[in-house]
């Protein structure tokens, strides 16, 4: 189709807050008296929010919406459809129904409202889920998302903090989104390198998380806006360390020649900021320094797995065509929090 959306300063996962910020913010807000039904709230710094319903069923509670990263409608409602119900599948829940989240201006083409209306349509179908309804509001720019509601056993939930010593992390999808996406808005970006990006985009992290139930995960996120780095530093905790393998890290293919030529975002300087205490890169080239801080838009799932069954749930990943890797390990806690080799 002819319409297209114009690219926003920083669209996607790009366009979060920073770590830093939202902490500061957070911690300050009233709690209220504990409901102890709240399984998982935004206490805890965890994916999607949690509550009991009976002894076997909980909901599980969720929504993401952001401006745009690419200039096409239809793949831009994929990917933001995608990146909301990720959340629910890092939980180990399944996507129940969905609303609609949708700002748009009143003077541009309602054609393109309605292809990013349908790309998100679909992906909520690909994932089982039923759209429900939404809401709308008039506003200067583009921004779409969904509010998602899951279910999931009260006992089988996959937090992001409960990682133990020892357990192997895998990581689902390849990193290198943000650069790539803001090389292309500078018209830097190849054919394959945005065709690489925008398949990992749309791809939901549903099989993946429903391949992890056959076996034992202790703790689970998925990596989107504070980066690999950022994420592994809400699943430690303040509780463990962590040993990054450099080379085992799947990456795509373009995505450290643009970190090379600096076509880097704000929000992953962000990220670096932010973690600059709790980092340690043992001669990483910058260029795999920024690609762990990238800020990851519709990005796979960080899982830290048993270590006596993590190999095997790699080759389960793989053999479905998941560009999966075992890239580190949990280790007690050390002075530096995460080191990178």
């Amino acid at each position: 189709m002819s319409e297209k959306i114009i690219f926003c300063k920083g669209g996607g996962c790009t366009a979060k807050l920073g770590a830093g910020v939202l902490s500061h913010v957070l911690d300050r807000l009233p709690k209220g008296t504990r409901d102890n039904n709240l399984l998982i709230g935004y206490d805890s710094r965890d994916d999607a929010a949690v509550y009991q319903i009976t002894d076997d069923l909980a909901i599980v509670q969720t929504l993401d919406f952001f401006p745009p990263m690419v200039d096409d409608p239809y793949l831009f409602g994929k990917i933001a459809a995608a990146n909301a119900l990720s959340d629910i599948y890092a939980m180990g829940g399944q996507v129940k129904t969905a609303l609609n989240i949708v700002c748009f201006p009143e003077n541009m083409d309602l054609n393109i409202l309605g292809e990013i209306m349908r790309g998100g349509s679909e992906k909520v179908i690909e994932a089982g889920g039923t759209l429900a309804g939404g809401h709308s509001i008039a506003d200067d720019t583009v921004k779409y998302g969904l509010s998602v509601t899951g279910t999931i056993h009260p006992r089988q939930i996959y937090p992001n903090n409960q990682g133990q010593p020892g357990d192997c992390l895998l990581l689902t999808k390849k990193l290198g989104v943000g650069i790539i996406c803001t090389a292309s808005r500078i018209g830097e970006a190849s054919p394959e390198a945005m065709e690489e990006a925008t398949t990992s985009m749309t791809m939901l992290n549903k099989q993946a998380s429903q391949i992890c139930r056959d076996y034992e995960i202790h703790a689970c996120t998925d990596v989107t806006g504070f980066g690999l780095l950022g994420h592994l530093h809400e699943m430690l905790d303040k509780r463990h360390s962590a040993i990054l393998y450099s080379p085992q890290i799947p990456i795509m293919t373009e995505a450290l020649h643009y970190a090379d030529e600096f076509f880097l975002t704000a929000a992953g300087q962000k990220n670096r900021n932010h973690m600059a205490a709790h980092v340690k890169f043992r001669q990483i080239p910058f260029a795999m320094e920024e690609i762990l801080f990238d800020p990851q838009t519709s990005g796979g799932l960080l899982i830290a797995a048993a270590p006596g069954q993590a190999e095997e749930l790699l080759t389960a990943l793989k053999k479905e065509g998941l560009p999966a890797a075992i890239i580190g390990q949990i280790i007690p806690r050390e002075q530096t929090e995460i080191h990178v080799q």
